[in-house]
């Protein structure tokens, strides 16, 4: 009877150590509409791109809005931080005048729309987007 109570108590954790590990192991991809089809960045290149601190390339990051799978995704594996941490983040840097967040969009449709109409922006994306013609991946998950 206390196994079963202490499996019952500990199911909420078990479900959410399964759903955390299936969000981790989704892969994702970063596109750019740029011309130089052969660039290929770094993990800390992408992260420095999207949290504002990269003067080494002239990209215009966009991202999903915070309720999408796939920027919790893009938080976990490339910024490794918390949405909230993130969000203080931002919020110091607005504040201090030193940068601002990406834009952001509510659904892929209308991210790649916006990519594909303006050269030298950068997004993450799911691994499995079907890109139009004239974006670049620069970037992938492992």
């Amino acid at each position: 009877m206390k196994i079963c109570k202490r499996l019952l108590f500990s199911l909420p954790f078990i479900c959410c150590l399964l759903t955390a590990m299936n969000c981790y192991a989704k892969d994702l991809i970063v596109v750019a509409n740029i011309i130089d089809s052969n660039l290929n960045i770094e993990k800390r290149q992408v992260r420095d791109i999207f949290m504002g601190s990269n003067s080494q390339f002239f990209l215009k990051p966009v991202a999903l809005q915070p309720n999408n799978e796939a920027r919790s995704i893009f938080n976990t594996k490339i910024v490794g931080l918390t949405e909230s941490r993130i969000q203080s983040y931002w919020a110091q840097m607005r504040f201090s005048g030193r940068s601002k967040p990406p834009q952001e969009f509510d659904s892929i449709d209308s991210l790649l729309t916006y990519l594909k109409d303006h050269k030298d922006t950068v997004a993450y994306l799911p691994v499995d987007t079907e890109l139009p013609d004239g974006l670049v991946i620069i970037y992938k998950t492992e």
